[in-house]
């Protein structure tokens, strides 16, 4: 299982209808935490993400809109008995940033916080998959970060094991595992029965960015592209000016990366009541857009399924 959801979807300003930037990744039951803006404890409630499986937030910028719902969200983990660590990952000053908030909160937590700073090309291993550290194009030192998981196992050929005398039952599994098995005297190795090593899903989360080369390499492929689309492409000078993209720059960028999806965040203010602007410019480039809105849960299946 992998699922996104996403709590806060607003631009800079919340509006009534989004809260500030917050996506959480859901693996296996392990969580993640892409950004984390005000009221983000509050969202995941709402949502019945649950918190105390929440092993890292990653931060792409320091902005106070994806920073400030770090303290109440430590705060009620541990009203709620966390014990176990927490990591903070982001850019460089992430270290006094989480320095910050211990020197000035009385915190009540018993469970350790780790910050670490991070720059493109940093990876975090996690069970299974990885996140990279992304350059992105913003006003501040700015990331965005890549989930990949690890190669799948390639599909078992349950009737090639069997014309080659493996019964089944646990030899099967061996196989599978990448184990050779004996059967009548014959060593029967995995790449016998096994197809080839499988991918497995990716999903790109951008942060605040202009549309930029180091985010199209990354996403080339990838099942889920989550990109900043703060304003429609009449406002291209403005976002120019405020290191943020169109919709338009944001599907040009799926489109060139190749990938299955494209969901467009960091939504403006003044799109709160209508984003269909957003939505007809990035479709006229990349058909398979979607505007986020807070709360929506996407699951992301494997495309060979």
């Amino acid at each position: 299982m992998l699922s996104v959801t996403f709590l806060g979807t607003a631009g800079s300003l919340p509006t009534p209808e989004r809260n500030p930037s917050a996506i959480l990744v859901n693996r296996e039951g392990e969580m993640v935490l892409l950004d984390c803006g005000e009221g983000t404890q509050r969202q995941m409630m709402r949502a019945k993400t649950g918190m105390m499986r929440l092993n890292c937030i990653f931060l792409t910028h320091l902005h106070a809109d994806h920073i400030l719902g770090i303290p109440g969200l430590l705060e009620t983990m541990a009203f709620q008995g966390r014990e176990v660590p927490l990591i903070i990952a982001g850019p460089p000053k992430t270290v006094r940033l989480v320095e910050s908030f211990s020197s000035v909160c009385y915190f009540s937590r018993d469970f350790d916080v780790r910050a670490v700073e991070l720059e493109p090309g940093d990876v975090i291993r996690m069970d299974g998959y990885q996140v990279v550290a992304i350059e992105t194009q913003h006003s501040v030192p700015s990331l965005g970060y890549c989930l990949k998981e690890d190669q799948r196992l390639g599909r078992f050929d349950r009737e090639a094991a069997l014309s080659l005398g493996v019964p089944a039952g646990p030899l099967f599994g061996r196989l599978q595992h990448g184990l050779s098995v004996e059967v009548n005297g014959r060593t029967v190795r995995p790449e016998e029965v096994m197809g080839p090593p499988r991918s497995g899903r990716k999903i790109v989360y951008t942060g605040d960015t202009r549309p930029c080369w180091a985010v199209e390499v990354a996403s080339r492929g990838a099942d889920l592209l989550i990109h900043d689309a703060a304003l429609a492409n009449e406002m291209a000078e403005w976002a120019r000016e405020t290191k943020h993209s169109t919709s338009g720059e944001a599907a040009e960028v799926a489109s060139r990366a190749g990938v299955e999806q494209l969901v467009l965040t960091h939504i403006s203010s003044r799109y709160s009541k209508d984003t269909s602007p957003l939505l007809m410019d990035a479709r006229a480039v990349f058909k398979n857009t979607i505007v986020a809105e807070d709360l929506m849960k996407l699951d992301i299946r494997h495309r060979d399924e």
